[in-house]
C-alpha cells in the first residue's frame, strides 16, 4: 500500500528536495505541500494523509500547534507526525513530542533514512530508535521548564505498572526497540510487544514516544 504523504515547510528548497526523494520510492507518494502551521492543518483535512513532515518554526501556525491540532483531530488511527529538526537541539522539539510528533528526522537525512523514517511511522511505530532522538529526549528532558509529572499522578499511573512492565517502559526510554529489549531482557520480542501494549493502556498513551516522555517526565529515567 502506498504510503501518502505532506510535506510542512516554509522553506521551498526543503520542500521540493523532500518531495524528489520521497516520490523516488515506489511505495511512497508525495500528495502536497504547506508553507505554514495552518495550511498544514488545512491541508491534511483535505488530503487525509498517512505522514505529515512537519517543519517546527512556520508562519502563522507553528509546528507545535499544527501537531497538536493534527493529531487530536486525528485520534488515534489519524494522520501521524514526523517532526523536522536541525542537528542543533530545537528547543521546541520536546513540546513537539508533548502534542503528539511521533518521531524526530534531520533535515540533512538521506534518502534512505527519510523513507525508513516515514514507513516506521506509518506503520504505527515511534521513530525512537536512532540515537539523534535519544539524545533530543535526553537534553530536553534537562530543561528547567520542563513539564513534570504531579506526585498524584505519578502515584496512580506509574503504580498500575508491574516491576517487568516497568522495566520495559525505562528501556523505551532509552531509545531500545523492541528486539533490543528482548535481548537485554532475555524474553521473545512477541512478549515485549504484549508488554509495550499493556504499558500504553495503563498510562493512557498514544504510542512509545509518549511513553518515553512520560518515563523522563516521572523521573524513571535519570539525564544522561
Amino acid at each position: 500500500m502506498t504510503i501518502r504523504v505532506l510535506i510542512a515547510d516554509d522553506q521551498m528548497m526543503v520542500r521540493e528536495g523532500f518531495s524528489v526523494l520521497l516520490n523516488a520510492m515506489p511505495d511512497i507518494e508525495v500528495v502536497g505541500e504547506a508553507v505554514n502551521g495552518r495550511e498544514a492543518v488545512d491541508r491534511v483535512r483535505e488530503l487525509t494523509p498517512d505522514v505529515v513532515l512537519m517543519d517546527i518554526r512556520m508562519p502563522e501556525l507553528n509546528g507545535i500547534e499544527a501537531t497538536r491540532e493534527i493529531v487530536a483531530a486525528g485520534g488515534e488511527d489519524g494522520c501521524k507526525v514526523l517532526v523536522l529538526t536541525t542537528f542543533d537541539l530545537d528547543e521546541y522539539v520536546y513540546q513537539a513530542l508533548r502534542a503528539g510528533a511521533s518521531g524526530f528526522l534531520l533535515k540533512d537525512a538521506s534518502a534512505r533514512q527519510l523513507a525508513d523514517g516515514v514507513r516506521v511511522v506509518a506503520s504505527g511505530e515511534a521513530l525512537l530508535a536512532p540515537t539523534v532522538t535519544r539524545r533530543l529526549i535526553t537534553e530536553f528532558s534537562k530543561l528547567a521548564d520542563a513539564p513534570r509529572l504531579s506526585a498524584a499522578v505519578q502515584a496512580q499511573q506509574y503504580g498500575e505498572l508491574t516491576e517487568r512492565e516497568t522495566e520495559v517502559l525505562v528501556l523505551i526510554a532509552q531509545g531500545l526497540s523492541n528486539a533490543e529489549i528482548a535481548s537485554r531482557l532475555v524474553v521473545a520480542e512477541s512478549t515485549i510487544k504484549t508488554h509495550v501494549s499493556r504499558v500504553l493502556v495503563k498510562l493512557g498513551l498514544r504510542d512509545r514516544t509518549q511513553a518515553a516522555v512520560f518515563a523522563y517526565e516521572a523521573r524513571l529515567v535519570t539525564p544522561g
